[in-house]
């Protein structure tokens, strides 16, 4: 009879009746001991790697299972049918294991008294495959944006992290894990990978390619990148939900100022001209694009043109593009790029302008009279037109200077957002019972101090709670607790008109920017700051950020960084 397979009742280790056994070391010391697992004998289709019966000593029979999986119709169906074959279930029945143990014993390879080395290949790659599918869900529930599995042989077994509200940090779940189970994991979910490089998973190249697969009823596409390091193999995997929210409801949700979000609206209803949205790396500018072009009019035509397309956008034509990692000419472009500019649409998105394929096809579309959006990698508004002149890129600047091509200049970056139900007033960095001394508590009030000086109003400003509260700390992180979520930091410039910034723009003086822009920002209203550090600093003044941050992401003058040998408190 097969186990049917469906959503779990979720349970923790710290919640459940059972029994937890944390390692080889204690499935060692298990009473009665552990002899060998019983998956074989039955059909666990899709349940491998998650439900395990197994044999103990004295002939009695256990079940091993995972967390989520522990308490269910499922563990209730194995059971029964444990005792319809004649074993005697022991007492407890159910233990709880974590994933890279309970795929050691299913697979028999826990070293165990009595394992036999059969080789079951279709029993093993199911099980294989469900360890692989849990570690995507957990990054799924836990909203990360990306998971990292590491074959690093300098270490003593596998890694297996994820970016968690920009933060690096390990699920405990997946200790453990050794190098070659990690390493069939992944060939079995290359398996699956579609416009990849490669028929299979192969450690020594860089691979790229895409898997979709649903996670609790959600759509989800994994963008896959492996890195051949010189100690193993390292894959990154980017977690696009594709379900309609990801992209934010709105502008203001994702941390964009009022103004900011008004200016952003304005961009997109004037025709023609290329809104340019730069960021570093997971900055949340494919993000920001999703939720700008879904606020196009309906009767407006919007076509895509992505390497390849990450978030699903309802309202638009989306056209993925595939390239290798060869980087040939430009004719992976050239196709679509003939049809597109003759199918009467009014808006194209454009994926990224990253080297000078996609530096032609900006150069190409901007100047067609189109409305552009487009992202790159610039770290600020100003460095936009620096970043697509360059030579890797090679747009004209003559052609960047000219009137009307470049509408909008955006630059954002994220900061953690403080948990509104527990973060701490700012007095507490100089409050006696905080634990820290003397010189301590002066240094945070003197530097307090500074920052009201240089015009940072701080009576609703709010410092990070380490120890989390229960909104805060579900996912049971201590890098995450105190925050909830992240919010958008932006600095925008529009060009389009600026007869002084697009000259400068076109004679390269970057220092002279600078200064326009400094100039400029000292006489916006609050509630428009023109550069993204000022910006950061109104959301320190609401009390949504920790004032420590600021200096994270931007270079500060010397009285407003934090004090050194204060402790930071806040990592």
């Amino acid at each position: 009879m097969r186990i049917r397979s469906h959503r779990p009742v979720l349970h923790s280790p710290c919640t459940t009746l059972a029994p937890f056994v944390a390692d080889h070391e204690a499935l060692g010391r298990l009473r009665p001991a552990f002899v060998r697992a019983l998956a074989r004998e039955f059909d666990l289709g899709a349940l491998a790697g998650r439900l395990c019966p197994v044999l103990l000593e004295g002939s009695y029979a256990a079940l091993f299972a995972l967390a989520d999986y522990v308490h269910g119709d499922q563990a209730d169906e194995l059971e029964r049918l444990m005792r319809k074959r004649g074993y005697r279930l022991a007492a407890p029945a159910r233990y709880v294991l974590p994933s890279p143990l309970l795929l050691a014993v299913a697979r028999e390879a826990a070293g165990a008294p009595g394992l036999h080395a059969a080789d079951h290949p279709a029993q093993r790659r199911t099980a294989l495959q469900a360890l692989f599918f849990d570690m995507v869900r957990w990054g799924v529930r836990h909203g990360a944006s990306d998971l990292h599995l590491h074959a690093d042989r300098r270490a003593a077994t596998a890694q297996v992290r994820y970016t968690v509200g920009g933060a690096y940090v390990a699920a405990p779940c997946f200790n453990g894990l050794s190098h070659a189970c990690l390493l069939e994991i992944l060939a079995v979910a290359w398996m699956d990978v579609r416009a990849g490089n490669g028929a299979v998973f192969d450690p020594r190249a860089e691979q790229q390619g895409r898997i979709a697969l649903q996670v609790d009823e959600v759509p989800v596409v994994l963008r896959w990148a492996s890195l051949a390091t010189d100690h193993g193999p390292s894959v990154c995997l980017r977690i696009l939900r594709q379900d309609p929210p990801q992209g934010g409801a709105s502008l203001a949700e994702l941390g964009y100022l009022p103004a900011q979000a008004a200016t952003l609206e304005r961009a997109c209803q004037r025709a023609g001209g290329a809104v340019v949205l730069a960021g570093t790396v997971g900055a949340g500018k494919s993000t920001t694009i999703a939720t700008m072009l879904r606020g196009l009019p309906a009767e407006r035509k919007l076509v895509t043109l992505e390497d390849p397309a990450e978030y699903a956008i309802a309202n638009a034509l989306q056209n993925s593009v595939s390239r290798s990692l060869e980087g040939e000419a430009g004719a992976p472009f050239d196709a679509k790029l003939l049809t597109i500019k003759r199918s009467a649409m009014h808006d194209l998105y454009l994926g990224e302008v990253r080297d000078r394929q996609t530096g032609r096809v900006f150069t190409d579309l901007a100047g067609s009279g189109v409305s552009l959006y487009t992202t790159t990698h610039a770290g600020s508004a100003l460095l936009i037109p620096e970043r697509l002149a360059s030579d890797f890129i090679g747009v004209s600047r003559d052609f960047l200077a000219t009137p009307g091509v470049l509408k909008l200049l955006v630059y954002q970056t994220l900061l953690p957002r403080l948990c509104p139900a527990c973060a701490l007033p700012l007095a507490m960095l100089w409050h006696r019972g905080a634990g820290r001394s003397h010189a301590q508590r002066l240094a945070w009030r003197c530097w307090a101090a500074r920052l009201r000086r240089a015009g940072v109003a701080l009576a609703q400003a709010r410092v990070r709670n380490p120890a989390g509260c229960a909104a805060c700390a579900g996912a049971g992180l201590p890098a995450l607790r105190g925050y909830a979520g992240r919010t958008v930091v932006a600095e925008l410039l529009e060009p389009e008109t600026d007869a002084v910034l697009l000259d400068l723009i076109r004679r390269r003086d970057n220092p002279a920017l600078r200064r326009l822009l400094g100039r400029r920002a000292r006489r916006q209203p609050p509630d428009a700051p023109l550069r993204a550090v000022d910006c950061a600093w109104r959301k320190v003044e609401a009390g949504v950020v920790d004032p420590r941050l600021v200096e994270r992401c931007f270079a500060l003058p010397p009285a407003l960084r934090t004090p050194v040998g204060a402790e930071d408190g806040h990592g």
